[in-house]
């Protein structure tokens, strides 16, 4: 069975234009794909910064000078001076 010339020629302008539709289709769904990974990568420099940041106050409320200036100001502590100072002998591991 032979195809007329007009009939070729509309098959191959049908099947261009499938080609062309399902290029169109893959570039868009790359475009999507990209924009959630551009998504997460945003996402993971959030949570990073905000690790970044918890870490400096954990280290800030765990300082030795911030654990003595609570301590006089709320308990009204001091560190003790040599009189206060009693050494215990322990036994020798």
């Amino acid at each position: 069975m032979r195809l007329s010339p007009s009939s070729r020629t509309a098959l191959c302008v049908s099947a261009l234009l499938a080609s062309l539709s399902l290029v169109a289709w893959r570039q868009s769904r790359a475009m999507e794909v990209l924009e959630e990974v551009d998504r997460a990568r945003k996402e993971i420099a959030l949570a990073r910064a905000e690790q970044a940041e918890l870490n400096r106050r954990i280290q800030y409320l765990g300082s030795y000078g911030r654990v003595v200036s609570d301590a006089r100001r709320r308990l009204r502590m001091h560190v003790p001076d040599a009189s206060e100072q009693v050494l215990l002998a322990g036994e020798p591991s």
